[in-house]
């Protein structure tokens, strides 16, 4: 059975439903701008974890926020003079297309935090009526002392916090930790009235309230990238824990680590993106998930376009080994092995670097059995199959021109005499390299032909 790390505890345990189907909450995106490679990495970190869940079986029910009123969203609204409210559409729909194109499934439901503003109210109306929230200048704040667990997700202790804490003198905080649940209308800004006068959500309490009211006051997984850790998932904690007076919120906290340009993580707020479109522009869908999937998901990934390159060829070899033909003459090619080391891997915490080792061995299976006349027509299934279970499309990508055309003939029709002579190894090494340059190979009974991808 499926086992996963979880954060808060670090130990790795097997996953048991509280009720019916697993109930995943994935922090989205900010929609202020356009989303960037790094939002593609969780997009398809938690794609393959519910790939996975239903395909043991589990029922999933996935919520997915977008995060559609921020100091962020503000901010770039005052510096483009464009509303919050069409900015959040333009780079929500942005986001969404692309997801499309990253082969990711969609989520049950993209709760949106302005279509949630009654529910955060609620939410907040709560803590404050349980003591552990109060009201400041138009602004309401959680108290963070009155959770005694306070950071037992980042592993930070409460006075180490306070030392550092710095003091905003336009918040009119108890203390210095308090984070702020409501703020206050300020001019120009989107507001909605409340109890305490107009204003808006805070970032922490908008998930909280959406995760609750679409999953129920326990959820199985909460997953984000590991950047979210403290103190935004930090927080969910405590004031989801002190609204229901349940723990823990989530049974599993599930935090992938970043991607990487050069030493500093990719982000919108440093600057440092490649966008999503233009990467699958030049690469593809299925490069781009095994460039991520080549890696474990809790491990930092580096872009590079050596590696993508690398990647796109690798995707292609899973491809070209799930439609090759060949003539069957002999025995089948037993698939078994290879499910069930894919099997084990998963189960480890979602290890897709080892299930992808089982698939690319299949695949050499699948050419070899092709080589020695044997079926391979099960293999070929499984292999499908096990790779759409990590997302991969396996479609054609776009044909190149066929300038090197000579030079091709030469290379297949060296590797057909390495074959009549059982040079395995040296025929497959040809192979894979014309695979590396584009080239797809077709066996038959009257030699082999070749197209470029």
């Amino acid at each position: 059975m499926l086992h996963l790390r979880d954060t808060l505890t670090g130990e790795k345990r097997e996953l048991s439903p509280i009720a019916g189907d697993v109930r995943l909450y994935v922090c989205g995106v900010t929609p202020y701008s356009e989303a960037h490679l790094g939002h593609a990495l969780f997009s398809i970190v938690f794609d393959v974890l519910r790939r996975y869940l239903e395909w043991r079986g589990y029922g999933v029910r996935h919520i997915q926020n977008f995060t559609d009123i921020d100091d962020k969203l503000i901010e770039r609204s005052h510096d483009t003079g464009t509303p919050v409210e069409d900015l959040a559409e333009r780079y929500s729909d942005a986001y969404m297309a692309q997801l499309t194109r990253l082969n990711v499934l969609p989520a049950t439901e993209y709760p949106r935090a302005t279509e949630e503003i009654p529910n955060i109210i609620s939410f907040i109306e709560g803590l404050v009526g349980k003591g552990v929230a109060y009201a400041s200048g138009g602004d309401v704040y959680y108290r963070v002392r009155e959770k005694a667990d306070y950071g037992k997700l980042s592993k930070r202790d409460v006075d180490d916090l306070r030392s550092g804490a710095r003091v905003d003198l336009s918040e009119l905080k108890d203390d210095p930790l308090d984070f702020a649940l409501w703020k206050g209308a300020k001019p120009g800004e989107p507001h909605w009235d409340s109890p305490w006068g107009p204003g808006r959500p805070g970032w922490h309490i908008e998930c909280s309230a959406m995760a609750t009211n679409a999953l129920g006051e326990q959820i199985d997984i909460h997953g984000g990238g590991a950047d979210l850790i403290f103190p935004h998932h930090e927080n969910e904690i405590a004031q989801s824990e002190s609204f229901t007076g349940k723990a823990p919120f989530a049974s599993f906290w599930v935090h992938n680590a970043l991607l990487q340009l050069g030493e500093e993580k990719m982000s919108k707020s440093v600057g440092n993106i490649i966008g999503i479109d233009e990467v699958l522009d030049r690469y593809g869908t299925d490069a781009l998930r095994m460039f991520i999937v080549t890696s474990h998901y809790r491990s930092p990934v580096t872009y590079g376009e050596e590696a993508l390159d690398s990647a796109r060829a690798g995707a292609e070899r899973l491809r070209q080994a799930a439609f090759s033909k060949g003539v069957a003459n002999g025995h089948s090619l037993d698939p078994t092995e290879a499910r069930e080391r894919f099997t084990e891997a998963m189960d480890d915490d979602l290890n897709t670097p080892r299930a992808l080792a089982a698939l690319f061995d299949l695949a050499r299976a699948i050419n070899r059995a092709h080589d020695e006349g044997h079926d391979a027509g099960a293999a070929q299934a499984t292999l499908r199959e096990l790779a759409g279970v990590l997302g991969f499309t396996l479609h054609e990508p776009p044909h190149r021109d066929e300038n090197a055309a000579p030079f091709v003939d030469l290379l297949v029709n060296l590797r057909s005499e390495l074959r009549e002579a059982k040079q395995y190894a040296l025929a497959d090494r040809v192979r894979d390299g014309l695979v590396e340059l584009g080239v797809e190979l077709h066996d038959g009974p009257e030699g082999t032909e070749w197209s470029f991808r």
